[in-house]
């Protein structure tokens, strides 16, 4: 069974220059990849660039098995930024149902099968009594929580997420991590950005960007102090007392 991201020479970047080069990666069907690193890092151009919102700079990129953006209805992308004002007044339930477009289309008719996809992922990231309400008068919490319904509803092969936990209270990350256990359960390959060392300590592999390719592989072989003093201009001590952040006074 070929990987569900497959990355070899791999160089990212914007019209032509390479933010990050020299990423070899695969991404196992029902793994997950955290990519970790400061904002500038990389972490958002590695997602666009699996997405096919960018060009790749150099080397080769598969996703889904096909090239980047070639496979829209086997890959969901949750971006980090979605500021600006609502053209429609959608509500919530609008937003996830917009999962389901890639399938169906725009003015496609919607089957059971996309209420109950839309009906379970608004479920798994407890959003349902939020159905009706506008989105506009959700705080930012509720509505990242309701994009990351969107992103579930998809029911893709690939789930590309860019800081999903931002805004997130520590229930709603709980839930975010049953959502991601169950994704990978039913298959799906998650890559997921985040600032969070402990959020990225529970995937399968983790991917530390500091412009560069800082470390890649296991969390216990990846998340050393060296490499999050590369990562981030700080430390992490484990003490006897817990996990300490050791500050450098060299933040990127």
């Amino acid at each position: 069974m070929s990987p569900a991201v497959r990355a070899r020479g791999l160089a990212v970047g914007h019209d032509g220059r390479p933010v990050v080069a020299g990423l070899d990666l695969e991404v196992p069907a029902g793994s997950w990849l955290s990519v970790v690193g400061t904002n500038g890092s990389g972490k958002s151009t590695f997602l666009r660039t699996l997405v096919g919102l960018l060009r790749p700079v150099g080397g080769d990129l598969e996703v889904a098995g096909r090239p980047p953006g070639r496979a829209p209805r086997r890959v969901s992308y949750l971006a980090q930024s979605r500021k600006g004002g609502f053209v429609l007044p959608l509500r919530a339930r609008d937003v996830v149902r917009m999962g389901r477009y890639s399938r169906r289309g725009l003015l496609g008719r919607m089957t059971d099968e996309d209420d109950e996809a839309c009906a379970a992922a608004m479920a798994a990231m407890g959003v349902t009594d939020l159905a009706r309400r506008a989105l506009g008068e959700l705080s930012g919490g509720q509505q990242q929580r309701v994009h990351l319904a969107q992103a579930l509803a998809r029911r893709a092969d690939v789930l590309v997420l860019d800081e999903p936990t931002s805004g997130l209270d520590a229930a709603s990350r709980v839930r975010y991590l049953d959502a991601v256990a169950g994704e990978r359960a039913r298959g799906a390959a998650v890559v997921a950005a985040t600032h969070d060392v402990g959020e990225a300590a529970r995937a399968d592999r983790v991917l530390l960007l500091a412009g560069r390719v800082v470390a890649l592989g296991p969390p216990a072989e990846v998340l050393t102090a060296p490499n999050l003093l590369a990562t981030f201009g700080i430390a992490l001590e484990d003490l006897p007392g817990g996990l300490v952040v050791v500050d450098t006074g060299h933040h990127h």
